[in-house]
């Protein structure tokens, strides 16, 4: 599947996604519709009340995640987080909550209406250590060495290049500092009626990558203490929820899909020794 086509079908569901937040509608690793949260077996119930009564009820209705990155990772005062793929801006604006006034927390996204929606919600949430930044996860404008911990939430999976997003976080992170990130990944074969939908791909479903495929790029990208914890996994009739409504036979494809698939905090350390980033980004190699 090239990525030009990937990108720009993720791009076009996920501006579509925020627009929808007023509007309503929903799909499958999308946002719910305006004034209820989303009941997909993937993004629903991530976000405990005292989470949720933090943020703009626009930044949950948004949430497009796996996962919970900010809960589980061991974010300190002072520290600088950096998400990749904001969205609508929940985890960056809990983010900059747990870093307090002296850190600070920036949002990377490709998508317009994402990041006006984001800065809407960081406006209305009257949280200043915020900084929203428009690019690509393969490329990310921020120097090396400049952040102490990479956050996502169920976006890496939907990059085509999963190699070049790696690299990138480990290039921006500072020696000893962390990989945090929740996503999608499978166990055990998955058909090829479902790596081959592009529908699927952006319901965070067909570009999952195998827990040991994900081990081996966060290995040869630099990063050391990897570690994938499972923390949802998905059956038979969540599966017919995420296929439902792509032009897939359901009823043929759910039971072979039943456990394969599970949302998953994957941690990683960039070793403190390091110097350097593992290559030369965007904004630091003129």
């Amino acid at each position: 599947m090239a990525e030009t086509n990937i990108k720009n079908v993720v791009k076009e569901k996920y501006g579509s996604a925020a627009l929808r937040v007023a509007t309503g509608g929903s799909s499958c690793c999308g946002a719910a519709p305006a004034g209820q949260r989303s009941l997909d077996p993937i993004t629903s119930n991530l976000y405990d009340s005292s989470q949720s009564a933090q943020i703009p009820a626009e930044a949950m209705l948004a949430s497009l995640g796996c996962g919970n990155p900010t809960a589980l990772a061991n974010l300190h005062l002072g520290e600088t987080v950096l998400d990749l793929g904001s969205g609508g801006g929940i985890d960056v604006l809990l983010s900059a909550k747990r870093v307090g006034p002296t850190g600070k927390a920036y949002g990377l996204d490709m998508t317009d209406e994402m990041l006006a929606l984001a800065n809407d919600n960081k406006r209305k949430s009257g949280i200043t250590n915020v900084e929203f930044l428009r690019g690509e996860i393969e490329r990310i404008p921020l120097p090396d060495n400049s952040v102490d911990v990479v956050i996502s939430n169920c976006v890496i999976n939907l990059s085509a290049d999963k190699d070049a997003v790696l690299r990138e976080a480990f290039r921006v992170l500072k020696p000893g500092g962390r990989f945090a990130v929740s996503d999608v990944v499978t166990r055990g074969e998955i058909l090829p009626e479902i790596r081959k939908s592009v529908l699927l791909w952006v319901g965070c479903i067909a570009g999952a990558l195998a827990e040991s495929e994900y081990r081996a790029k966060l290995d040869g990208a630099g990063f050391e203490q990897i570690d994938v914890e499972p923390t949802r996994i998905y059956r038979v009739e969540d599966a017919r929820e995420f296929l439902s409504g792509q032009g897939l036979d359901v009823d043929a494809l759910a039971p072979q899909v039943d456990g394969k698939f599970l949302s998953a905090f994957i941690r990683a350390v960039k070793p403190a020794r390091a110097n350097g980033g593992a290559c030369c980004g965007p904004t630091c190699c003129n």
